[in-house]
């Protein structure tokens, strides 16, 4: 099989991965056979999942709000931190603004939020 062609087999292959992980030990070398076969129906099971199942991008908004709660900041403080406005920190949150590039800056390095994606790139 070079590729998992439907949601059946994508169900079969999955549990047959999971039934290989909970049995195989950790110690078990690479050219173990079984290693070989839980490799290979992983690798299927990673590019079926990457097809049928794709993970978007974050929002900006749902990266500061993950941010906020990481770091205990409710927008009060999340304004001081930035140094930005609370009606436009608000405004950020609710997504009826985009954050000037200053703003942007600011977002990324104080709270350590990769540039992409407070760009939206």
């Amino acid at each position: 099989m070079t590729k998992i062609e439907n949601e059946l087999q994508y169900q079969i292959t999955l549990k047959r991965v999971e039934e290989l992980m909970l049995n195989l030990p950790e110690d078990t070398p690479a050219e173990d056979p079984r290693m070989v076969e839980l490799t290979l129906l992983g690798n299927l099971v990673a590019d079926y999942d990457e097809e049928h199942y794709p993970i978007g991008k974050p929002s900006l908004i749902s990266v500061i709000k993950l941010r906020m709660y990481e770091m205990g900041l409710n927008q009060a403080s999340l304004s001081k931190l930035l140094g930005i406005n609370p009606a436009r920190i608000s405004e950020f949150l609710s997504g009826s603004r985009e954050p000037t590039l200053p703003q942007a800056r600011s977002i990324s390095q104080k709270l350590n939020i990769d540039p992409a994606i407070v760009l939206g790139v």
